[in-house]
């Protein structure tokens, strides 16, 4: 498909001098030590064109992907190469930068989401197949078409904050990538609760499920207000969704709903049916009473840790 590394999102890049310091570091020892072995104090200084392919792989594994295309990617020609291998690209991981990112006020343009779409893309097609975790936002349904097509061997897929996702990859990816394992769908409010059971039927690995909303006040943090306000689901929805999870995801063992205006009732389905809960987030789900949350959780067993609605206030 011809996506290069200039795509990468500038999101935590590398920075210019640990670019400065591969390329010198490259060419200093592969001119040098043609001529001879330059000494470090006592040590040799050791030959970089040297290292077989699996070495490379080995050190550039240590690396994340942004350094990777900003770093050793931009050196050589062989170096572009290993970085290419499958074996670097079984994980695609923007959530890290999205995280420690300050500059938001572009992730909500058509040109921010093409980018995104584009840089997921390119590793795809480098995973060959091989790619087994997404985590990603500002995605489109373009390139998530994409990963159901190429991505037999998806075991995690986050696909947060994504307000042009809508049903129709999704249900793609249900049915083509059943070794999904992680499935989190936070605040990606256009997947129906029709594409949850697809997930529960057709994955039976599936054992994290995350569903979550974010606070009216922290809504600046992750999105626009207005793209908050004109898609947040509405109360029958979210219980559809909650029920959709009991119903069809019994094997789960970690569950995050959190802020999500589900009732007492919806809640009793997910417990009476997911007995293998070990981790339940109810975090800021304002509609659940003290009572309701004490009775649904009491039957599940192997519940580990449980996160509880503030009803204090």
């Amino acid at each position: 498909m011809g996506h290069g590394p200039g795509l990468i999102i500038p999101i935590n890049t590398t920075s210019q001098t640990e670019r400065t310091l591969f390329v010198q570091s490259f060419r200093f020892h592969g001119s040098q030590q043609r001529h001879s072995k330059l000494k470090m104090g006592s040590e040799l200084n050791p030959d970089w064109t040297e290292l077989t392919w699996e070495c490379l792989i080995n050190i550039f594994s240590r690396l994340s992907m942004e350094q990777r295309w900003g770093g050793p990617m931009l050196v050589c020609k062989t170096w572009m190469n290993v970085c290419n291998d499958p074996l670097l690209n079984s994980v695609f991981d923007l959530e890290t930068g999205f995280l420690s990112s300050i500059e938001t006020w572009n992730w909500w343009t058509s040109e921010f989401a093409e980018k995104v779409d584009s840089t997921l893309m390119s590793v795809v097609e480098r995973s060959k197949g091989g790619l087994k975790e997404i985590r990603v936002r500002h995605c489109t349904n373009e390139s998530l078409f994409y990963v159901a097509d190429r991505c037999p061997n998806l075991e995690v897929l986050s696909v947060k904050h994504c307000p042009n996702v809508t049903a129709e990859p999704m249900k793609m990816i249900a049915l083509k990538c059943p070794k999904i394992m992680e499935l989190d769908l936070s605040c990606t409010y256009a997947i129906s609760h029709e594409c949850m059971v697809m997930f529960g039927e057709n994955c039976k690995n599936l054992q994290v499920m995350k569903r979550n909303n974010v606070p009216l006040s922290e809504v600046w943090m992750f999105e626009s207000y207005e793209n908050y306000m004109a898609n947040q689901p509405i109360f029958t929805l979210v219980n559809i969704d909650a029920h959709a999870i009991g119903f069809y995801m019994p094997q789960l063992k970690h569950l995050e709903v959190r802020y999500l205006k589900m009732s007492d009732n919806a809640l009793a389905c997910i417990c009476k049916n997911c007995k293998k809960l070990e981790y339940l987030d109810l975090f800021g789900c304002p509609n659940l009473t003290m009572s309701g949350v004490i009775n649904s959780t009491s039957t599940l067993k192997n519940l580990k840790e449980l996160k509880m609605p503030d009803f204090t206030g």
